[in-house]
């Protein structure tokens, strides 16, 4: 079969860097204070259906799915996405994180270094200036290349990598089925939050934002919010309704916020619904201008899927059209906010950055802190939580 080359180099392993861990040929055991949970192999999802949770199954890797709990010392949790890529097709789906190849697109397994108490922003408990170090922490690994939302058995035939070209294969796209089964067992171990910020990075940040209605409406009284690190959701319209596409993975997408039809569902329009769904409810994005792996990936759709915008230079097309979503939102969506901060970076969440970014003058940390404090509107105790943006970046990028 003939191998598939991408314009621009990009099939490159910056696309390794959405937010996934680290492969390491040996496990290093979490600490004392992380529990790692096995669910069973069939559980009951809120919905009343059964779900089968499992990591891709890609040839060769191990797909025993788990995730990582640390009690913390307040009444209040929070759930993390993690993010790793995405794959859709045979060409995407052929390269997968952790193969030593130039290209690669999505996570297929958990690796055995996957540490949680070993990452930064958020998950560190000795900073005083972290705003939820307290708290209960759920993070929810990410091995399935469907943003968390799939609950398919699909297959695929390699065009070469580490499978020779022209070799069928199949993968579990099970990142729904894994989400219902963590949220199984908060609501059976958890109690109910005083509060709970949902939030994730790359494709965890699209997990978070989709996933947000069914954690919402688990926990009715609790005060539930969401960040969504990285994810701003610039697709193309042939991949949101095509399968090959978004519904390789069968998405299953929230019917009270999405309608029954995910196809239907543009990716910019995520985080609107969502919002609009809860507007008691505090939701929020972050990105950089110009974040490399997010253009790197509206690439691929644009090129394989189109037509996407007008201008040929994918970093200023992907800008003009997060731009556009991102300034209507903050316009039209009482309960939404954006971080926008200069540069190409991805991610924030899980990062140093965390503590060291300040656009505008304004500490992301803190402006996360005043999120939380906040019970409504712009006020309350924790002050104002206004929309934050670098100097002229809501100015769209010219096209050349």
């Amino acid at each position: 079969m003939k191998r598939i080359e991408l314009k621009g180099g990009l099939l490159a392993a910056a696309l390794a860097l959405a937010a996934a861990p680290a492969l390491a040929k040996k496990p290093v055991p979490p600490p004392a204070t992380w529990q790692v949970v096995t669910p069973e192999s069939t559980v009951t999802g809120v919905d009343g259906k059964d779900y089968h949770p499992s990591c891709s199954g890609f040839p060769g890797t191990d797909a025993e799915y788990r995730f990582f709990v640390r009690k913390g010392k307040s009444d209040k949790t929070v759930v993390f996405f993690e993010g790793g890529g995405a794959c859709w097709d045979s060409l995407t789906c052929s390269f997968p994180i952790g193969t030593n190849l130039p290209q690669q697109f999505f996570v297929p397994t958990i690796p055995p270094s996957t540490n949680p108490a070993s990452y930064d922003g958020i998950f560190r408990s000795d900073r005083a200036d972290n705003p939820v170090r307290d708290w209960n922490f759920v993070y929810i690994p990410y091995c399935t290349g469907d943003i968390h939302t799939g609950s398919a058995t699909k297959g695929y035939t390699s065009i070469g990598g580490p499978l020779p070209a022209g070799t069928p294969f199949t993968l579990q796209h099970r990142g729904f089925d894994n989400f219902m089964a963590v949220l199984g067992w908060i609501k059976g171990n958890l109690g109910t939050p005083k509060q709970i910020l949902v939030t994730g990075s790359s494709a965890g940040g699209y997990g978070a934002t989709v996933n947000f209605a069914w954690i919402e409406d688990s926990f009715k009284t609790s005060r539930v919010s969401l960040i969504a690190d990285a994810s701003q959701g610039v697709t193309t319209a042939a991949f949101d309704e095509g399968n090959p596409g978004r519904n390789s993975w069968n998405p299953q997408l929230a019917p009270g916020v999405f309608g029954t039809d995910p196809s239907l569902v543009p990716g910019p329009e995520f985080m609107r619904r969502t919002a609009l769904a809860y507007p008691r409810s505090k939701v929020a994005q972050f990105t950089t201008k110009e974040d490399d792996v997010q253009v790197q990936f509206y690439g691929v759709m644009k090129q394989l899927y189109g037509p996407g915008g007008s201008c040929s230079n994918l970093a200023v097309d992907w800008n003009q059209q997060m731009l556009g979503a991102l300034q209507s939102d903050a316009a039209e969506v009482p309960n939404y906010r954006h971080y926008l901060a200069a540069g190409k970076y991805h991610t924030i969440m899980r990062s140093p950055l965390f503590y060291t970014e300040a656009t505008d003058g304004v500490p992301f940390s803190g402006w996360v802190a005043n999120m939380l404090k906040n019970q409504g509107g712009t006020g309350g105790s924790g002050g104002g939580w206004p929309n934050v943006a670098c100097p002229d970046c809501l100015t769209a990028l010219t096209c050349p």
